[in-house]
């Protein structure tokens, strides 16, 4: 059976099964079960799996979307800002802490979803009430994080590339300050925080990789002898893929770190071998 993963608005991703036997290619859209009617996305992937492997509740492909189907992304998207300006509205006259983030409408118009956030719990019973009195349809309001904030805004991280949040990062895994110490960041949080105001996610996912690149240098401020004389290690830019070095006058010197792991394996190599050769014997 194949296994269909969709995207919706602000990169919410579903997996649906593909029980008809469409055709399905990645970059189309189709058409999906939804709650109690139809909604649809982008196909972003098409994966094959045992029947016994696939959760009873995921729900179905429909059908391919027609031109005159994705023709109408443009008129839900109007009509979701006229909705997020009316919510707004309600939301001031009630008076309620919360601050509104996006509106997203099923496609067949079934389900109007209001996104926002809030430090706390709010009892917006009285709101609901009046956005289904509005809209005449039915009416969720889900409280998201700051993070997922980010991600339905979109936008440019610190190093010049669309937020990892909003392109192909599925889940968030918590972030702490020692993963920024075990890559010998700077702790000053303008600079390792995120458009969310929270540690950046690549903590996270690259610190295995700098941990993978870093097992063959030693430790900051270890010594070690090196082209011709000893050396002591400053810092390790893995980013850049080079490392400080300061001699025995304390001059500083950059060295590429290939450079560094190849001069250790030889001065590695020579000291076995000194190991493994026999010694002169003495004279008489």
């Amino acid at each position: 059976m194949e296994i269909v993963e969709v995207q919706f608005k602000a990169q919410r991703k579903e997996f649906y099964r593909n029980t008809k036997a469409l055709y399905l290619r990645t970059g189309n859209h189709c058409i999906v079960q939804a709650d109690r009617g139809e909604d649809m996305g982008l196909i972003i992937s098409v994966t094959r799996a045992e029947p016994n492997e696939v959760e009873a509740e995921l729900k179905e492909v429909l059908r391919h979307a027609s031109e005159q189907d994705v023709a109408r992304l443009s008129e839900i998207r109007a009509k979701e800002s006229e909705a997020l300006k009316v919510c707004q509205q309600k939301v001031a006259e009630h008076n309620l802490p919360m601050k509104l983030v996006d509106v997203e409408y099923q496609f067949d118009g079934n389900k109007i979803t209001f996104y926002f956030t809030s430090e706390g719990r709010i009892d917006f019973r009285e709101l609901v009430k009046d956005l289904a009195g509005v809209f005449r349809t039915r009416i969720d309001l889900r409280q998201i994080g700051v993070r997922d904030e980010a991600r339905r805004f979109d936008g440019m991280g610190m190093c010049g590339r669309r937020l990892c949040c909003a392109t192909w990062l599925k889940d968030f895994e918590p972030v702490t300050l020692k993963m920024a110490k075990d890559q010998n960041l700077p702790l000053t949080p303008s600079k390792i925080s995120g458009a969310c105001g929270r540690l950046m996610c690549c903590l996270d996912y690259e610190l295995e990789y700098y941990k993978e690149l870093t097992n063959e240098i030693p430790k900051i401020g270890s010594k070690i002898n090196v082209f011709g004389g000893e050396h002591r290690i400053e810092k390790v830019d893995i980013f850049n893929r080079s490392v400080i070095l300061t001699d025995a006058e304390r001059n500083l010197v950059t060295v590429q770190l290939e450079l560094l792991q190849d001069e250790l394996r030889k001065e590695a190599s020579a000291e076995e071998t000194k190991r493994e050769r026999p010694g002169e014997p003495s004279g008489a």
